[in-house]
């Protein structure tokens, strides 16, 4: 089972729930409350869910009378249940994506921006709450997919698991990333890119995704070695070099 029967804003809310549920997966918990109230799982699904609905997906109905343990008191279950009807959600203002089928764009590559708010990036690779994940060719820069890392972070190796979830990309941008996460970024195929300093409110580290992959957009025309590495193509600045080594051998 997948949560694309599902929209965003719900995803939001079951990995926010999931999460308050320390050891619950994610997919253990949309299995749970999809066995008991069907697909698509809706908001308006969500906001009926109860204390007792939950505790009854958690241990099974057999053993979900009033006084069973399933392992969380009832302030963890309360405030699982207000997630679930999207009380006190932050993020749930989720940029919208564009339109996008594979072989769109020729020529173009795929980014990965560490993000914890909105289009920016603003998120550490082993802490962001999601990677916005973009299709960007020399002419068109394209939001393609929101993945969330909540289901990540209940791997045993967290920061594999983040590699994996990016694992389709060409570039991830991020704030900051240790050196054996970046390890394990670059044995996925990734190549990782930490902002410049750049200050933003709260003195945190900051920039608009857009803004970045424009810079990157115009590298694309005339790439430098790494990019060229990335894309697969021969760099701009290495040209001259082949065109010399063609005319010795002639």
């Amino acid at each position: 089972m997948t949560t694309s029967s599902m929209t965003r804003e719900a995803a939001l809310r079951l990995g926010l729930a999931a999460h308050a549920l320390t050891g619950l997966a994610v997919s253990a918990l949309v299995q749970g409350i999809a066995g008991r109230f069907g697909l698509p799982l809706t908001e308006d699904k969500l906001a009926c869910i109860t204390v007792t609905d939950l505790r009854a997906i958690i241990a099974g109905d057999e053993h979900a009378d009033q006084d069973c343990q399933v392992g969380y008191d009832m302030e963890t279950l309360k405030r699982a249940v207000r997630l679930l009807w999207g009380e006190g959600v932050e993020g749930s203002d989720l940029p919208a994506l564009d339109a996008y089928a594979e072989g769109d764009m020729p020529g173009s590559i795929r980014v990965a921006c560490a993000s914890n708010s909105g289009e920016e990036i603003d998120g550490h690779f082993g802490s962001c709450e999601r990677f916005l994940i973009y299709q960007l060719s020399p002419t068109e820069t394209r939001l393609v997919a929101v993945r969330s890392t909540l289901e990540a972070d209940h791997a045993e190796d967290r920061n594999l698991a983040r590699a994996s979830l990016i694992g389709d990309c060409q570039v991830v941008y991020l704030q900051s990333i240790g050196g054996p996460a970046a390890a394990k970024v670059v044995r996925a195929g990734v190549h990782p890119v930490k902002l410049r300093e750049k200050v933003g409110a709260g003195g945190t580290v900051s920039a608009a995704a857009r803004e970045v992959l424009t810079q990157l957009q115009r590298a694309l025309l005339s790439p430098p070695p790494w990019l060229a590495k990335v894309m697969g193509v021969e760099a701009a600045s290495l040209a001259v070099y082949r065109e010399l080594a063609a005319a010795e051998e002639e």
